[in-house]
């Protein structure tokens, strides 16, 4: 590994301007109001993990276009009482995997909903189950990743739109649950999760804490043009065979843009970022933290990638977790 981007001292002022379109608002307030005409829920059943601790339910919850999106929901033995709860979300190309893979929030005795990425889980990481359906109800099963194109003429009809769409409504249906305080939820999140948790925080009110390390999801232009690992390599491959298309698609993205999501968002943030990571490079993670418009924390890793923290940030995840969770 080695430093892929500017220095340290120049990625502390790297604040670019964002590239917004003028209807931002409208659009994300039109989108969520068109998914939250079936209200929020969660059907859950049952599920024998073999974990002594925690009772496993598999979970269904209205998305984009109210389609049902899969989720693990786990709760510990012990809450018998409206509780703190966090929403997680995985990284690109996996799904929510097996319940007892992401078992630390239960552990710290949290109620924890672990969703599902819509067409996603084809990878070689955790799979997923969840179609990526259009709102007319078609579209694919779950697939290898290729999806920052999926839709990209077009903001509504872009991939992103439905899979952020979902992000906000698990934290809907997280808040109906009987055993969870509704004002008292909290979104984690590494690299694709990362960057919905920052989506999630400036389309939702309420939240307790954010968590994103080393967010993917932000700043589409410049990641295009200076790293050309997946996936945002996605998008140069897709431009290098669709000459002149550059505006259409960068207008595109901004819609789904980390950085425009962060200058809405309220809720305490702790971000995280490695200047060895060649997959979202620094400078892309800087320019949404220094638009983040709550409260934040940033750490800084110099000599890790993509792998960020390691189990250094789960403990500085869990954190932040009791500092805003158990007050």
């Amino acid at each position: 590994m080695a430093f892929v981007d500017q220095s340290l001292e120049w990625l502390r002022a790297y604040a670019p301007s964002r590239e917004e379109p003028d209807d931002f608002d409208e659009f994300w307030s039109q989108t969520l109001a068109a998914a939250r005409r079936w209200p929020a829920r969660l059907e859950d059943t049952t599920h024998d993990a073999g974990l002594r601790s925690v009772k496993v339910y598999d979970v269904r919850f209205p998305g984009f276009g109210g389609q049902p999106i899969a989720g693990w929901l786990l709760v510990p033995r012990e809450i018998n009482e409206p509780a703190p709860a966090v929403v997680q979300y995985v990284g690109y190309g996996g799904g929510r995997g097996e319940p007892w893979i992401n078992l630390v929030p239960s552990a710290a005795g949290y109620i924890h909903l672990i969703m599902d990425n819509r067409g996603q889980g084809g990878g070689g990481g955790h799979r997923a189950i969840t179609p990526d359906l259009d709102e007319d109800g078609h579209g694919p099963g779950p697939s290898s990743p290729g999806l920052l194109t999926r839709g990209i003429q077009s903001p509504h009809r872009h991939y992103l739109r439905r899979l952020i769409t979902d992000a906000a409504r698990a934290v809907d249906a997280i808040r109906t649950h009987p055993l969870v305080d509704p004002d008292c939820v909290a979104v984690i999140g590494g690299s694709q999760g990362g960057g919905l948790a920052l989506a999630v925080a400036g389309l939702v009110d309420g939240l307790r804490a954010v968590v994103a390390d080393v967010p993917f999801l932000s700043h589409y232009r410049r990641a295009s043009q200076i790293t050309d690992t997946q996936p945002y390599a996605e998008i140069a491959r897709y431009l290098s065979g669709n000459r002149g298309m550059e505006e259409q698609a960068f207008r595109t993205l901004s819609y789904v843009d980390a950085v425009n999501f962060s200058a809405r968002a309220s809720a305490p943030a702790w971000i995280s970022v490695g200047l060895m990571d060649g997959t979202c490079p620094p400078s892309t993670v800087y320019a949404a933290y220094h638009h983040y418009s709550g409260t934040k924390d940033l750490k800084v890793y110099p000599y890790n990638g993509h792998e960020g923290g390691g189990s250094e940030g789960v403990a500085r995840t869990l954190a932040a977790l009791a500092s805003t969770l158990r007050v």
